[in-house]
């Protein structure tokens, strides 16, 4: 006969042999990948505001005095040769606004002895792009370099190469641990934050209260408690406010690092992974025309396309090539610019690949970055992300002194019998 209660006591004997088991695997995975978690979480935070800081710090970089009377394109790549005559022009970029410089992408030869040994290593291996590309072809034609040119004036206001700067290194190591692509550097980061996921999950499951009264503690710090409780509250509390940004963060990290993630993302949105991406079209090549000039070539998109942010423009390669136009529309994110081909001979737009047209896992797609470094949104998201990131490095340090608490045997205490 079954006793009254005893019908009850099963599940939360099941519950409590559950938590155990969530505890367990918390505890050990947390301390597998919690060095690994800390330096991404530290070198992510760092990386929130690249951009922010390199305008900081070089502002006449990246900024001049408008002036009535802008000087062409061809005359600001001439001043761009003239300050790096060994490189090779790769590409344009003209921002909208007035007060900033236009920044010529160029391809300098890598020394051997210094980064070309580096570059061989980090490109060892064709690197899938957006979309699926194998991008491999292409990386040869990427600026290493940037010159900063004076619409106005075309004079030189600075250069920047980011493979030589420090948030490149900090990039790198929060990437590869600075060992490069498809390394052990690369494979420790990634099941680290495969790990990381699974910590997260298993972290709001332990975190989720019985009672009210319980989860009225754990939504506050008890800033006037002893040591133990600062800590066992700063490590559940900041858990329980940054668990879904950091969710999202990881998972977003797993499809840029995964194939398998990223074929995923294509399945659940309905749509086919691309692997290669749609050839440009050609130019009809009319001989003796004389090809149309970089100027006129942006002259046509920038009539054809609404308010943009800025346009990056790739001159024709050879005889047959088409000048290739980036434009970001206004407050998009950068991932998302639409891409047109004006013809060197007619100045007709030979074709085009727009964001809209895309497949909606390509469209997700190129929102998995911007969201992963949070600039989806611009500033405010990535206030939040830098906060998220900054607070995420409380965890392996609570974590840590919380287990090491529990870890530490009290001394027994003997009782001697008096003798009366």
């Amino acid at each position: 006969m079954t006793k009254p209660g005893h019908a009850l006591a099963c599940p939360v004997f099941v519950l409590k042999a559950m938590k155990v088991f969530f505890r367990t695997i918390h505890l050990y995975l947390s301390l597998a990948a919690g060095i690994i978690i800390f330096c991404s979480c530290l070198t992510g935070t760092m990386l929130v505001f690249e951009k922010e800081i390199e305008h900081t710090l070089h502002p006449k970089r990246y900024y001049v005095q408008p002036a009535a009377i802008r000087l062409s394109l061809e005359q600001l790549i001439k001043a761009a040769r003239q300050h790096a005559p060994k490189a090779k022009l790769a590409s344009v970029m003209v921002f909208n606004d007035a007060a900033r410089t236009v920044e010529i992408g160029l391809i300098v030869p890598e020394k051997k002895d210094r980064g070309g040994k580096a570059a061989q290593r980090e490109n060892r291996k064709p690197v899938m792009a957006k979309g699926g590309k194998d991008s491999k072809g292409k990386e040869a034609d990427r600026p290493n370099l940037s010159v900063f040119v004076n619409p106005y004036t075309g004079q030189v206001t600075g250069e920047y190469s980011r493979k030589q700067s420090f948030l490149y290194s900090v990039e790198m190591f929060h990437r590869f641990l600075l060992a490069g692509k498809d390394s052990l550097g690369d494979w420790v980061v990634s099941i680290s934050t495969l790990l990381f996921l699974f910590i997260l999950i298993t972290g709001v499951i332990l975190w989720w209260p019985k009672t009210k009264n319980i989860m009225k503690q754990r939504l506050k710090i008890k800033w006037g408690g002893s040591t133990k409780r600062l800590v066992h509250d700063l490590h559940l509390v900041t858990g329980f406010y940054t668990s879904l940004f950091l969710i999202v963060i990881a998972l977003t990290g797993l499809i840029m690092t995964f194939k398998l993630a990223n074929q995923a993302l294509f399945a659940i949105t309905g749509s086919k992974l691309i692997k290669e991406q749609p050839k440009a079209p050609q130019s009809k090549y009319q001989p003796g025309a004389e090809a149309l000039k970089i100027d006129a070539a942006l002259q046509v998109v920038a009539a054809q396309t609404a308010l943009a942010d800025y346009y990056t423009v790739r001159v024709p390669k050879d005889s047959l090539a088409v000048y290739s136009i980036n434009v970001l529309p206004k407050g998009a994110v950068e991932t998302a610019a639409d891409t047109y081909y004006v013809d060197q001979y007619s100045g007709g737009i030979a074709g085009s690949q727009l964001f809209a047209g895309k497949s909606l896992g390509q469209r997700v797609r190129a929102y998995v970055k911007p969201v992963h470094t949070g600039s989806v949104y611009g500033l405010p998201t990535k206030i939040i992300s830098f906060i998220v990131c900054l607070l995420s490095l409380i965890f392996p340090v609570t974590g840590v002194m919380m287990w090491l608490n529990r870890t530490r045997k009290k001394p027994k205490v003997h009782r001697t019998m008096e003798l009366v």
